[in-house]
């Protein structure tokens, strides 16, 4: 079975999270999820993949977050929608196999799904 991995080449984590794959000799299929942004309803897939809330799943010390005044208690609609307009707001790497999923972070939380 092949995974995904919602990557971004520019962070060390997901680098690494993605050498740990390759080094597993799995078929990997990435996504630069920064340039192919996922829909609102492909991040809805991903939140109940992982079985995280949205603010799980989502980086609150990006700049960003503030800049568009989120908040760790706004609901999950709202978390949501932000993630889907700003990608980058996604905590990364995220790495899909089958029905689950899981963010490596560490990068060796992504063995758990071998």
């Amino acid at each position: 079975m092949s995974v995904t991995i919602w990557h971004n080449p520019r962070c060390s984590k997901s680098r690494t999270a993605l050498k740990l794959l390759e080094d597993a000799g799995l078929e990997i299929t990435t996504r630069r999820y920064l340039e192919a942004a996922p829909s609102l309803a492909e991040i809805r897939a991903a939140k109940a993949a992982l079985g995280l809330t949205a603010i799980e799943m989502m980086r609150p010390g990006e700049a960003l977050f503030s800049e568009l005044g989120l908040s760790k208690s706004d609901d999950e609609a709202t978390l949501l929608a932000a993630m889907a307009a700003h990608p980058r707001l996604i905590e990364r790497p995220i790495v899909f196999r089958g029905t689950r999923a899981v963010i490596g972070r560490p990068p060796e939380a992504v063995l758990t799904l071998l």
